[in-house]
C-alpha cells in the first residue's frame, strides 16, 4: 500500500531544484524544499499525537507553509480540513463540533478565541506561523527533514471539505486520495499541462478550485506556480509575461477586463486561461476574447466531484457552456423527481457518476443515501441540458443556491439570522445578477409592526455571526412577500422584481 496522493505527486515529480512556486514576497520553494519541508511539518503532526485518519482543521491565511502543512496531512496519514478564512467563531463551533479534529491550525490574532472554542471538542490549537500557542512553523524547522510516509490506500480520506447545506446545517464531503489523484491525473492530461507551465495561482487554498484544482494540478504536472496571497489585478497582468496558465473566477476576468495593460501582447505567453466555481457571463467570454485573442475554457465542478466537465482544450469553447464530461465521468440528465433519464436536450437534474465523486457526508449517513441514486449516480442539485453537440448547459440550481464571487451561499442560513432579529418579521435571500460578483446577495425583508429597523442595523447584527462573503449587498424592505397558492415564498418572482438593482 503506498501513501496514495502524495505517492501520486512524487511519482512525477521533475528534478528536486526544479522551482514550485514563487510567492509574492519574493519566497521561493523548489520541488526539493517541499519533500524536505513537508517532512518536518509531518513530524511535527505526530509530535502533536495527530494519527492517521485524525481531522486536521485549518484556518489560516494563504502561505507556503500552508500549502506545506495540506502536504504533511497527506504523508502523516490525516484528514486535511480546511476552512474559509472569514468563518466566524459561532461557525467554527460548529465544525469543531461535528468533525472533532485532533488539531485546530489557525493565524496568532485569533488563536485565544479559538483554542476556547477547539478545546470543547477536545482539540489542541497551534499557530501556523508566529508566536503564541506554539507555532507549528517554528517547531517543525527543528524536525528531521526526511519522513517515511504513513501507509495509505485509495478510498482513505485525504480531505474534507465543508459545503453549505440547504437548512443551514454545513455538510462535510470527504474526498477520498484517489477522487483527488484521479481528478488531478484527468486535468493534467486534458489541459495539456506539463513541467514547463508556470500557473498564476491567485485563488484561496480552503476551496476546491484553489486547493485541489490549481495545487493537485501544478504538483501533478511537476510544474510551478506565481502563489499570490490574493487576487489583485493588476499585479496579475504584470505577471502574465511570466506564465503560461491563470485559472480564476468570473470575477476575476471581469476585474481583469478593466486593466490598461491587458491586451494581446500581454497574453501572449499564457497558453490556457480556465474559468470555474460560477457561471461566466457570454459577454465576458466575448470581451475577454477580443482584448486577449484567447477564448476562456469554462468547465463545472462542485465540492462533493472536484472537476466534471470541461469545455474542450482543442476545439470550440462555446460560451455559455461548461463543455462535455471529462474522461471516466459519466454525465446524465435526469428527472428530478423520478430519477429517469431524460431526452437529449430536456432541462433536468445533472447526474455524476466517476472516480472524483465524494464518498458521502461526514456522519450524516442519510443525506448520504438521499443524494445518490441506487446506481450510484450523485445527484448535484443543478439543474442543466446537453444541446445536440453534447456541450453542457447548466440553467439553474435547485435550492436557490447563489453563487457570489464563487462562494456557495445558501440563502436558508441568512434568513435564519436576520428572521431572528427583532424588528424582522420575515425575510428572503436571493442572488440577483451582478456585473461584478456574478450574483450579489440581496435580503428582502418584512419588518414587524411599528418596527423601525434599518438596513445597517440588520447588516451590523449578522456581522459577527456569519462569514463576510455572505453578506446581503442591499437590504430591500417591502410590505409582503409574494407566496404561492401553498404559501411558499416565490423567489422567482423577487428575482424577476429586482434583476436590475445592480446594473451598471
Amino acid at each position: 500500500m503506498s501513501n496514495h496522493l502524495f505517492d501520486a505527486f512524487r511519482s512525477r515529480m521533475p528534478a528536486q531544484e526544479r522551482l514550485l512556486l514563487e510567492a509574492d514576497d519574493g519566497r521561493r520553494l523548489t520541488y526539493g524544499d517541499m519533500l524536505a519541508r513537508s517532512a518536518q511539518f509531518a513530524h511535527a503532526l505526530l509530535q502533536l499525537h495527530v494519527r492517521p485518519g485524525d481531522r486536521v482543521a485549518v484556518q489560516v491565511d494563504k502561505s507556503p507553509e500552508a500549502l506545506l502543512l495540506y502536504l504533511a496531512c497527506l504523508r502523516a496519514g490525516a484528514v486535511f480540513l480546511p476552512l474559509n478564512t472569514a468563518y466566524t467563531l459561532t461557525e467554527l463551533e460548529y465544525f469543531f463540533g461535528d468533525a472533532e479534529p485532533r488539531l485546530v491550525v489557525c493565524d496568532p490574532a485569533k488563536a485565544t478565541e479559538i483554542a476556547a472554542l477547539a478545546e470543547k471538542s477536545g482539540a489542541v490549537t497551534v499557530t501556523l506561523n508566529g508566536s503564541g500557542h506554539g507555532s507549528l512553523t517554528e517547531q517543525a524547522s527543528r524536525l528531521p527533514s526526511g519522513f517515511h510516509d504513513v501507509a495509505r490506500g485509495p478510498e482513505d480520506l485525504a480531505a474534507i471539505l465543508y459545503t453549505s447545506g440547504t437548512t443551514g446545517r454545513s455538510k462535510g464531503a470527504m474526498l477520498s486520495h484517489e477522487n483527488l489523484a484521479s481528478n488531478a491525473r484527468v486535468l493534467v492530461d486534458h489541459w495539456r499541462f506539463t513541467r514547463d507551465d508556470v500557473l498564476i495561482h491567485a485563488l484561496p487554498i480552503f476551496h476546491t478550485h484553489g486547493l485541489f484544482v490549481a495545487t493537485n494540478v501544478v504538483l501533478m504536472a511537476g510544474a510551478s506556480m506565481l502563489f499570490e496571497q490574493k487576487f489583485d489585478p493588476t499585479r496579475i497582468v504584470s505577471l502574465l509575461p511570466r506564465a503560461t496558465a491563470l485559472m480564476g473566477v468570473p470575477t476575476f476576468y471581469v476585474r481583469l477586463l478593466r486593466q490598461q495593460g491587458l491586451d494581446r501582447q500581454a497574453a501572449k505567453n499564457i497558453r490556457l486561461f480556465v474559468s470555474g466555481s460560477a457561471p461566466l457571463l457570454a459577454e465576458t467570454h466575448k470581451a475577454w476574447r477580443e482584448r486577449t485573442g484567447h477564448a476562456i475554457l469554462e468547465r463545472y465542478g462542485m465540492t462533493e466531484t472536484n472537476m466534471n466537465t470541461s469545455n474542450p482544450y482543442e476545439g470550440e469553447r462555446r460560451a455559455g457552456t461548461v463543455g462535455f464530461a471529462l474522461p471516466g465521468v459519466a454525465l446524465r440528465i435526469a428527472d428530478p423527481e423520478s430519477g429517469e433519464p431524460l431526452a437529449q436536450g430536456e432541462i433536468g437534474m445533472i447526474e455524476i457518476s466517476g472516480p472524483n465523486v465524494f464518498g458521502g457526508y461526514w456522519r450524516m449517513p442519510e443525506k448520504t443515501k438521499a443524494e445518490f441514486r441506487a446506481d450510484g449516480f450523485f445527484v448535484t442539485g443543478d439543474l442543466g441540458r446537453v444541446d445536440a453537440d453534447g456541450y453542457v448547459h447548466i440553467v439553474g440550481r435547485g435550492k436557490d443556491l447563489i453563487i457570489s464571487g464563487g462562494y456557495n451561499i445558501y440563502p436558508k442560513e441568512l434568513e435564519s439570522e436576520i428572521d431572528a432579529l427583532e424588528g424582522v418579521m420575515e425575510s428572503a435571500v436571493i442572488g440577483v445578477a451582478h456585473p461584478d460578483f456574478g450574483e450579489g446577495v440581496t435580503a428582502i425583508v418584512v419588518r414587524t409592526p411599528a418596527s423601525a429597523i434599518t438596513a445597517a442595523e440588520i447588516l451590523s447584527a449578522i456581522a459577527e455571526r456569519v462569514a463576510r462573503y455572505k453578506h446581503p449587498k442591499r437590504v430591500i424592505f417591502v410590505d409582503e412577500l409574494p407566496r404561492n397558492t401553498m404559501g411558499k415564498v416565490q423567489k422567482n418572482l423577487l428575482r424577476e422584481t429586482y434583476r436590475d438593482l445592480y446594473a451598471s
